[in-house]
């Protein structure tokens, strides 16, 4: 492609999360601006060169052949997605109409993300290791199966379920429950048609990003995210309540052993199926005893994995050109590099997620300590005074940078004292395993 990244280029960020801020900031280091839709309260005021697309309601935004058309308006030269539904119903089609480079994979490719069935057959097919399964769409048939099995199950809707798909009975009698919940009530809706049952498996669970131009791969650090909403790994599954990274117990010859296994085998499956993948792999891998499995793949940035990646990008990496590049197969030509360090964020939400919660309570931001950064999720402005409300389950995603672990993870929780609304919640064990503490 004519032309790198520079003070000249204009960028969509597509999106409303944290994820999306953190993209938009960074980026904002380097483009001329970053346009982001629909946005949060976060990207509409507060970083330089960054504001919110408002011409259409944001329910609305699911229209991706309008936001490919205003890209083009706005001379938008790279579209970044941020969503996992926008990325498995195929946007990027209507942005590679209008002759914009952007930046998930095609709609082929993303059915990895998009199918936890294809996902399991894919791997089943290209010898990609991964827990025992079986796949069901009839009720009484998986309940058939759970009765006959003597060892701890996941079941996991086959569909997108906004992270929340994925469930972990402690008895048979709950699996059963959950199974009919799916299968029969819709819990899940379409998303839940079908179901993956799978053996669980014992060991830590990481996270990894990895940027392909449908050739070159390559990874940024391991992230560990905790999924669960409370302490300990206790209750129900959320989006994530935070990350840190890199995992220090994940060694050089432990990330060798997943792209030799895992992520090589994975892209290369994949351009012999005819669905080469251009984007950003987020696979989510249990180190076993026996080695490392998948869990399961995602087709776009993590959230909140991308927040403690964005602190990590070392001041000389374009993170720009590293995108485009992907879309032009010209990947090994770009800078990609890391500052020596850790990162850490820690998610605020509202009192009741990922049940039920309230939206409207106002939002009071004090100043951050130096290197924190207070990335919006759920959030709007008042169109009456310009003030904060609550408006999602996540609120906020605190990230920090740090020399050591102990420095980042410190900082971060310094940092969500900066935050207050009524009935916010946050965990307080972030990292307590890179830590030592368990």
């Amino acid at each position: 492609m004519s032309g790198l990244p520079g003070s000249n280029l204009v960028v969509l960020v597509v999106g409303k999360g944290a994820r999306e801020h953190a993209l938009a900031w960074k980026l904002s280091q380097i483009v001329k601006h970053v346009f982001v839709y629909p946005g949060n309260g976060g990207t509409q005021k507060g970083v330089a060169n960054v504001s919110n697309l408002t011409e259409r309601p944001v329910n609305q935004g699911s229209d991706y052949e309008y936001i490919a058309r205003t890209a083009k308006a706005l001379n938008v030269g790279l579209a970044v997605i941020g969503p996992d539904d926008a990325v498995v119903d195929g946007i990027e089609e209507h942005f590679r109409h209008a002759a914009i480079p952007c930046f998930p994979p095609s709609k082929a490719a993303a059915e990895l993300e998009g199918s936890k069935v294809f996902a399991k057959t894919f791997m089943d097919k290209h010898n990609i290791p991964t827990a025992a399964h079986r796949s069901f769409s009839d009720v009484e048939a998986a309940i058939a199966y759970v009765e006959s099995v003597n060892h701890r199950i996941v079941i996991k809707a086959d569909g997108l379920a906004a992270g929340k798909g994925v469930v972990l009975p402690e008895t048979t009698t709950e699996a059963l429950a959950e199974l009919r919940g799916i299968l029969q009530d819709e819990k899940f809706g379409a998303a839940g048609s079908s179901v993956v049952i799978e053996e669980y498996m014992e060991g830590d669970e990481i996270s990894l990003l990895t940027f392909s131009d449908g050739t070159t791969f390559r990874s940024l650090p391991s992230g560990q995210d905790h999924k669960r909403i409370g302490e300990g790994n206790t209750g129900p599954n959320t989006g994530g309540m935070g990350v840190y990274s890199p995992v220090p117990f994940v060694t050089r010859s432990a990330l060798d052993q997943i792209d030799r296994e895992i992520i090589e085998p994975t892209f290369a499956g994949l351009r012999a199926e005819g669905r080469p993948f251009v984007g950003l792999l987020f696979t989510g891998i249990m180190i076993t005893p026996v080695g490392p499995k998948v869990i399961e793949y995602n087709v776009r940035f993590g959230d909140p994995e991308t927040q403690s990646s964005m602190m990590l990008l070392s001041d000389d990496t374009d993170l720009a050109a590293v995108l485009l590049s992907c879309t032009t197969g010209t990947l090994d030509q770009v800078r990609l590099d890391v500052r020596p360090g850790f990162a850490c964020n820690v998610v605020v939400a509202s009192g009741g997620y990922p049940g039920p919660y309230t939206i409207g309570k106002e939002i009071v931001l004090k100043p951050s300590p130096a290197g924190v950064m207070v990335f919006h999720a759920g959030t709007k402005r008042d169109e009456s005074d310009g003030g904060l409300r609550t408006a999602g389950g996540r609120v906020f995603s605190v990230a920090a940078f740090g020399t050591t672990l102990r420095e980042a993870v410190d900082k971060a929780y310094q940092g969500v004292q900066s935050v207050h609304f009524d009935g916010m919640i946050f965990r307080k064990d972030i990292a307590a395993q890179g830590l030592g503490n368990i």
